[in-house]
């Protein structure tokens, strides 16, 4: 019910559900018990810790950043700077009215066809983590545009995702691309763990894992498929 008008909602149409203030909440972080943010941006903070780094340094880019919950807890760790990017233009709307204190700057946009404005933007922010929850695996972001958000932000700097658990041994072009930068040293291993990222409809568990790593080059382009 919306206003007194029974509406019918397709349980992935992320648009429709941004437009309504605090359904998504209620629908994944509440009845379906979604633990991702907290235990991403968790496992950010044991790495930052165990490499003598401060969460006050991070100038983090949150990729897929949806209506802003992952940028939240970011802010809550310390994060200098968060900066969020996401497809869909409902997702930037709801982040901006719900957490307008979380993001410096948000992009409504395919990352792969950024104007100069915007490249010049994410550069001159001086980028150092990246962070992408809860979209990956599921044709939600395809490779391409993965390999530009990561190549965006500097080396050295820190990476931290999540992945259904299956898609980390199935042929997916994102599996493959993941087995390339770790092959190819451009990415390397600081923390990963599996856990209940949250509840299926049907009240099942859904195990993910999360991984967290340091960026020790770019991406080439030739490794997209």
């Amino acid at each position: 019910m919306v206003d007194g008008e029974a509406r019918r909602i397709r349980f992935h149409d992320y648009a429709e559900i941004y437009r309504i203030p605090g359904m998504y909440e209620q629908l994944f972080a509440g009845l379906l018990q979604c633990r991702s943010p907290e235990v991403i941006t968790g496992l950010l903070a044991e790495s930052l810790e165990a490499a003598g780094e401060r969460a006050a340094d991070l100038r983090v880019l949150d990729f897929g950043a949806g209506n802003g919950m992952v940028g939240e807890e970011l802010v809550a760790l310390g994060a200098a700077v968060v900066i969020g990017c996401d497809l869909l233009p409902e997702a930037c709307e709801a982040a901006l009215r719900d957490r307008p204190e979380v993001y410096r700057d948000y992009l409504a946009q395919d990352v792969t066809a950024l104007d100069d404005t915007q490249r010049a933007m994410l550069r001159d922010a001086g980028l150092n983590c990246m962070t992408c929850v809860a979209a990956l695996g599921f044709d939600d972001i395809p490779p391409a545009a993965f390999a530009a958000a990561f190549n965006a932000i500097g080396e050295q700097g820190w990476v931290a995702f999540n992945l259904r658990d299956r898609y980390m041994d199935s042929p997916s072009d994102f599996a493959r691309l993941l087995e390339r930068m770790v092959a190819e040293g451009v990415l390397e291993e600081a923390r990963q763990t599996r856990y209940r990222h949250r509840l299926s409809v049907a009240g099942e568990p859904l195990d993910y894992i999360a991984f967290v790593g340091r960026k020790r080059g770019h991406i080439d382009p030739s490794w997209i498929g």
